[in-house]
């Protein structure tokens, strides 16, 4: 299965985008990391500048369609500024209109919430997001790791970086069970 990993071209949280790649890749799919602009994606460790990765396909002119699943990895400022641009929230969307599975870590959920995905969902995610994903309306749970089935495709998340382990194989069984 293809699997695109979105981020922005800066301020993705690496382990949370590393782990569940390599997760992925040593199941036999092929993760694909999807950026808003070509280049590189600059990754942090916290506050720290990390690792830079290259972009393979760019939100606009790729599509939901090509890809199986969707990995929205954390970081504070990732999702903030995947939020903000408009073909990446449609991106996002498109793979909940399709059905298709989606799993998000930590502060992702900020960018499932402007893509108008969670209303009627039980998520996880950092507990500072709580509230907007209460707001946004879905139900928010204090959990490792979630499984949520309430609309089209299944949606995985998780807390933070220390819940990886589970994440990476709660959202790889999902996906391996609608690929």
């Amino acid at each position: 299965m293809r699997i695109a990993f979105l981020t922005a071209p800066e301020g993705v949280e690496q382990v949370e985008l590393t782990e569940p790649w390599q997760a992925a890749a040593d199941a036999g799919h092929e993760p694909v990391l999807v950026s808003t602009s070509p280049g590189r994606v600059q990754a942090f460790d916290h506050l720290d500048k990390a690792d830079t990765f290259a972009v393979q396909e760019v939100v606009g002119e790729t599509s939901a369609d090509s890809f199986g699943g969707l990995v929205l990895p954390g970081g504070v400022a990732n999702p903030d500024f995947l939020r903000m641009d408009d073909k990446a929230v449609a991106f996002v969307r498109d793979f909940f209109e399709q059905g298709r599975p989606v799993a998000a870590i930590c502060h992702a959920p900020w960018t499932l919430i402007e893509a108008d995905v969670v209303r009627g969902r039980v998520l996880t995610s950092w507990p500072s997001l709580r509230t907007d994903l209460r707001n946004a309306g879905a139900t928010w749970v204090d959990e490792l790791v979630k499984v949520c089935d309430h609309g089209a495709g299944k949606l995985v998340t998780s807390r933070k970086p220390d819940d990886l382990k589970a994440f990476c194989a709660t959202y790889l069984e999902v996906f391996g069970g609608a690929g």
